[in-house]
C-alpha cells in the first residue's frame, strides 16, 4: 500500500506520500507491528518506479498535451513555464532535490520527460533522490517517534510545538520560493521572447 501511493504521486496523483511514509515510520516506532525497513524499502522502490512511468508520460505526451490537459492535475501553464526554466539551467539537481519539495515531487518526473532529459541521467538522480527521501523520512520519523514516546510532560510539550512551528514555517518558505521561481521563470521567458523578436526583425 505504501508503495502504491507513494508510485501514483511520483507519477503526478495529489496524493498524501510523505505524510503515510512519516505516519508509517512513526506507528512502526509505537506499536512494533511494521518493521521500519520495509516502510522505507517499500516507499523507496515505489518512488523510484513512479518517478520512471512519469518520466514515460511525460517524454510521450510532451509540452503541448501538457499545456492542454496539465491543470486537471494541478500542473498549471505557470508550473509548466517554471519546471521548463528549471529544467534548462538545473537538469539534474531539480530531479534530485525536487523529490523533498511536494510541488516538485508530484510533476518533477513528468517534466523531465517533456523537457526531453536523457533518461540515464534521469535514472541516476531520481535513483539517488529517491533513496534519501524515503530513508531519510523514514528512519528521521522512526527516531524521532521513539524519542517522543520516552518524553512527557512541559518537555514534551514544547517538543510537540516546536515540531509544529517548523512544519508551518516550512510550508511557508516553500510557497514562498515557489512564487519567486515562478516570477524569475516567467521573466526569462519573456526575455527569451524578446531576443528571439529581435532576431526575426533583423
Amino acid at each position: 500500500m505504501i508503495g502504491v501511493i507513494v508510485m501514483l504521486e511520483s507519477m503526478g496523483a495529489p496524493l498524501p506520500a510523505e505524510t503515510l511514509v512519516i505516519s508509517a515510520a512513526i506507528y512502526c516506532a509505537a506499536t512494533h507491528r511494521l518493521d521500519i525497513a520495509w516502510v522505507a524499502t517499500a516507499a523507496t522502490i515505489g518512488a523510484i518506479m513512479g518517478d520512471n512511468f512519469g518520466y514515460l508520460i511525460g517524454r510521450w505526451l510532451g509540452y503541448p498535451l501538457l499545456e492542454r490537459k496539465g491543470s486537471r492535475i494541478g500542473l498549471t501553464p505557470r508550473r509548466l513555464q517554471t519546471g521548463r526554466f528549471l529544467f534548462r539551467r538545473y537538469g539534474g539537481v531539480i530531479v534530485f532535490f525536487g523529490r523533498f519539495i511536494a510541488i516538485l515531487r508530484m510533476f518533477v518526473a513528468l517534466l523531465a520527460g517533456a523537457n526531453h532529459m536523457p533518461w540515464p541521467s534521469f535514472l541516476l538522480f531520481n535513483a539517488m533522490g529517491g533513496m534519501l527521501w524515503a530513508g531519510g523520512y523514514a528512519y528521521a520519523a522512526y527516531y524521532l517517534g521513539h524519542r517522543i514516546l520516552h518524553i512527557s510532560g512541559p518537555v514534551g510539550i514544547a517538543f510537540a510545538t516546536g515540531g509544529g512551528i517548523m512544519l508551518i514555517c516550512t510550508v511557508i518558505f516553500l510557497r514562498r520560493h515557489e512564487a519567486r521561481l515562478t516570477a524569475r521563470a516567467e521573466a526569462a521567458a519573456e526575455q527569451e521572447m524578446t531576443q528571439s523578436s529581435e532576431q526575426v526583425d533583423r
